[in-house]
């Protein structure tokens, strides 16, 4: 069964900061390219910090980020400041968000994870035109 947002649009997200601690705007319909917006539970366990590096790394190596001019965001429940030492220690080269109140979570709904133990690791395809896929 399909997630509830997909062929809707995607929620916008203005309120989180960013891992410099400045607010991050993100609306989906005026970014003109695809974006990859992934949730990750927790910044410096194995699966996130492999994760985050594999979206890294594919922004350089792979011809299809680099053609489709994706654009990546990260949204974690992290603090500001652990995610600020966590994206300077792997040389993160997209917006990681802290999302400590749960708006954006509240907004795209990407469930629990690990028996319900933890939250969610999820990626959601937004179109150019701000629609989930």
């Amino acid at each position: 069964m399909p997630h509830p947002l997909v062929g809707k649009p995607a929620p916008p997200l203005t309120t989180l900061h960013n891992y410099d601690g400045e607010v991050y705007e993100f609306i989906p319909e005026k970014v003109g390219a695809p974006t990859a917006l992934f949730f990750f539970p927790k910044a410096g366990t194995y699966g996130c910090t492999r994760e985050v590096c594999q979206f890294r790394d594919a922004l350089v190596d792979e011809t299809v980020f680099k053609d489709s001019k994706l654009n990546v965001i990260g949204v974690s429940p992290d603090p500001v400041d652990k995610l600020k030492a966590f994206a300077e220690k792997h040389n993160v080269t997209y917006p990681i968000l802290s999302d400590e109140k749960g708006d954006a979570r509240k907004a795209y709904c990407p469930g629990k994870g690990l028996f319900g133990l933890t939250e969610a690791r999820v990626t959601y395809f937004i179109n150019q035109d701000g629609t989930v896929r």
